[in-house]
């Protein structure tokens, strides 16, 4: 995927949804945990020099696994490249515990399964599409099929 980076520096400057200092290790053999200043944006986690503004990296939170390691460590492997994982040490296990619901909450997918679900239940509630009134075009909408599932209605349009 590619990723302008002008972009990716402005979206790594905006209010994080979380950000904390963390042991980190990159996927490659020999890495070593150094700290970093990690940040939650979207579903971006750029990680930082402690000392630095810009990013050194970030991370892509689309088709990864989070793995709880230890207590206070977890890991992040995508599903592509499963044998690359990135480490991440936080202080406590209350940290490590956020910061894994987190991370697995940014995905576009976990919230395309959350949109589904809260708009199949209030279908059911209400008998009402609840993206109607908002113009939304029955080419792009997911449809009610038997009052408990959605799906696509034109299988060649890419998802939101």
């Amino acid at each position: 995927m590619r990723f302008n980076e002008k972009e990716l520096v402005f979206l790594s400057r905006q209010p994080p949804e979380m950000a904390a200092e963390l042991g980190m290790r990159g996927p490659k053999k020999g890495d070593v945990v150094k700290k970093r200043l990690v940040k939650l944006i979207v579903n971006f986690l750029f990680y930082f020099r402690t000392d630095e503004e810009e990013p050194i990296g970030a991370l892509l939170l689309e088709q990864c696994v989070v793995t709880k390691v230890d207590s206070q460590t977890f890991s992040i492997a995508f599903l592509d490249e499963a044998e690359r994982k990135y480490l991440f040490e936080c202080n406590t296990e209350e940290q490590c515990k956020e910061w894994m619901d987190s991370i697995t909450k940014a995905s576009y997918e976990f919230m395309r399964k959350s949109l589904i679900f809260y708009r199949t239940e209030i279908h059911k509630l209400t008998g009402k599409d609840p993206l109607e009134q908002y113009g939304i075009s029955e080419e792009t909408r997911f449809q009610v099929s038997n009052g408990a599932q959605f799906m696509h209605r034109d299988r060649h349009t890419s998802s939101l």
